[in-house]
């Protein structure tokens, strides 16, 4: 590949059409999921104790988190979900479960099983700011028995599906055994697959469309920090190398995201929609004084955020590119908002339009 960006030429109008084509998509999410609790207060003292701030409680509130906000993303831009994956039998499951419900999903296919504890990620927030946060979670792998009910329960599913979201946090949900059975049955039935890739070990996932990764997971793998934009390249053509798949989507937060396509010369970088300063969808663009930004304020799923649009995308037609767009912009939107949140399509679409309006 070449050792330059390609910048990324695509129409408003194009992707307003792309927008307006997510509702009704049928995709699968499969992996971990979990609780995100946010405990909110105030803290204006120390504790006598420690050298620590009391925090006075004043509300407290759950999300879906890992699996779950991938999902969450997927309802809230007008796709039909259908969950795949393992909770325990505790509170926090029955809350999980009533979440999912909540938003529209159905929970069916999240089996149960006394000896595992429900992923729970408690922060403790004062003053717009992360004190602490404590995560209870089992995170050993599912027994021989439970894995093949829970293949059993994808395989049955995967025919009704328009693509399939793998989110992998390493709690012991996505074997290699499990990957490599799910991964192989889309490649026959021709279902894309798009994974969020667990970051202990360099997993495999044969077959996967589109791997989307994070800097530091990206870093991990290739063991080196990727501090500018030539250690990023590599680092993408690397992956792409050993991932094996169609494309890697690697996101850089307030530097946006890059693109890396089997058959493509260069790279592809798209600015971040989420920072003080003029910005856009990488569309071709003046930088202009007056234009809009965007104060990032919790960062918490944005990645989530990116791989839901970008799978629905292609699900319903779109081009890795522009779903990467959608899924940029998307991210945009979210970091505004506290905890794990997700975007409608009026609020994409307001996005997409205010990008392309900054870009004249």
């Amino acid at each position: 590949m070449s050792r330059q960006n390609e910048s990324l030429k695509i129409s408003r109008p194009r992707l307003v059409r792309r927008i307006k084509s997510l509702r009704g998509r049928r995709l699968g999410v499969l992996g971990d999921f979990m609780l995100d609790r946010y405990v909110l207060g105030t803290a204006s003292r120390l504790s006598p104790e420690a050298a620590v701030p009391v925090v006075d409680f004043v509300e407290e509130s759950d999300c879906l988190g890992g699996a779950g906000n991938v999902a969450a993303n997927l309802a809230a831009l007008g796709a039909k979900v259908v969950c795949f994956g393992v909770a325990g039998t505790d509170a926090a499951a029955l809350r999980l479960r009533q979440r999912l419900r909540d938003t529209g999903i159905d929970d069916s296919n999240i089996l149960g099983d006394a000896s595992r504890t429900t992923t729970l990620k408690t922060r403790i927030i004062a003053r717009q700011q992360q004190v602490v946060r404590v995560d209870r979670e089992t995170r050993a792998p599912l027994s021989r028995s439970l894995e093949e009910k829970l293949i059993g329960r994808v395989m049955a599913g995967l025919r009704r599906l328009d693509a399939l979201v793998v989110s992998d946090y390493d709690k012991g949900v996505v074997s290699e055994e499990l990957a490599s059975r799910v991964l192989s049955a889309c490649a026959r039935l021709k279902i894309p697959v798009f994974v969020k890739p667990k970051w202990s070990v360099l997993a495999t996932y044969p077959g996967a469309t589109v791997v989307v990764l994070n800097r530091a997971e990206a870093g991990f793998l290739v063991t080196r920090a990727l501090d500018d934009e030539e250690s990023v390249r590599q680092a993408g053509e690397q992956l792409l190398e050993k991932f094996k798949c169609q494309a890697i989507v690697l996101t850089r937060g307030q530097q946006g995201l890059n693109v890396f396509e089997q058959g493509q010369a260069r790279p592809l970088h798209i600015s971040a929609t989420s920072r003080d300063l003029p910005f856009g969808l990488g569309l071709d663009r003046r930088q202009a004084a007056q234009a809009a930004g965007r104060q990032v304020f919790d960062v918490t799923g944005a990645g989530d955020t990116v791989l839901a649009t970008l799978a629905l995308a292609v699900a319903a037609g779109a081009s890795i590119r522009e779903a990467a767009a959608l899924g940029n912009a998307a991210a945009g939107v979210v970091v505004g908002k506290l905890g794990t949140g997700t975007v409608s399509p009026a609020e994409l679409l307001a996005a997409v339009q205010e990008a392309a309006s900054a870009s004249v």
